[in-house]
């Protein structure tokens, strides 16, 4: 019996979430554990690096579990892709130490949003980003993402996994790429609260519309305010890219 550790990408417009929920609920989950029973799996549950909602994208999600397998690597890397479903793939796997936790050993988590300004509906475009119209100012994009950066209170920003629990984090980087109409913003965090990564995003696309002054953003972080004004961004534009850990040396 030994543990392994996967990198897990899903489309996530067909599923309930990462998470296992109700008994009838599609969810990532789930779909792996069906997989890893065919290969003669007996755990319980599966761990998983982090929860992500409804719709939200994944190429870099971890996951972990135990597993009796006397084959090599490669052999269980390509058996889990031939039991999953044709809209989640496994790129890489590898033996752990016993105790490994996909979620708590992580040292930060990286997404990515992506948006398009255009006044028409594009069907195509937006099973994976989000369309705003009017567009968008960069400088200003670029300014309120750099306000993000450190370690803040982000309790207006989301919700802590456990009632009560810290809302503090801290953000590594951040920030926003464009090209022709589309926008793509990338954050890097300790850890996020729930749903912060599309409050983050709505709030900026109001600051880059100048419906939102950004003094309001820096208030919040100050913890002058304890709510901002507008929703979340939807969950299609929305991708877990990176989990990272603690290099491991001999």
């Amino acid at each position: 019996m030994a543990r392994y550790q996967i990198v897990l990408a899903y489309d996530g417009s067909s599923f309930s979430g990462s998470q296992r929920q109700l008994p009838k609920s599609r969810t990532v989950q789930r779909e792996l554990e069906r997989a890893l029973t065919r290969l003669g799996w007996q755990g319980k549950s599966v761990l998983l690096a982090g929860r992500t909602d409804t719709g939200v994208h994944a190429s870099g999600q971890v996951a972990a579990f135990d597993l009796e397998w006397d084959h090599p690597l490669e052999e269980l890397l390509a058996a889990l892709n031939g039991n999953l479903p044709v809209d989640m793939a496994v790129s890489a796997a590898k033996i752990v130490r016993d105790d490994f936790h996909p979620r708590f050993d992580a040292t930060s988590r990286r997404y990515r949003y992506r948006i398009f300004c255009k006044p028409l509906r594009d069907p195509l475009r937006e099973r994976y980003a989000w369309r705003v119209w009017p567009p968008l100012d960069g400088e200003t994009l670029q300014s309120a993402a750099r306000l993000f950066l450190g370690r803040h209170d982000f309790a207006a920003f989301g919700s802590p996994p456990k009632p009560g629990s810290s809302t503090v984090r801290t953000v590594m980087k951040t920030g926003w790429q464009s090209q022709d109409d589309e926008w793509t913003f990338e954050v890097q965090a300790d850890a996020f609260l729930y749903r912060m990564v599309r409050k983050l995003v709505h709030v900026q696309v109001a600051v880059g519309q100048g419906r939102l002054p950004a003094q309001a953003v820096a208030d919040a972080l100050e913890g002058q305010s304890h709510t901002i004004p507008g929703g979340l961004a939807p969950p299609n534009g929305l991708t877990l890219i990176e989990v990272t850990y603690p290099v491991v040396t001999d």
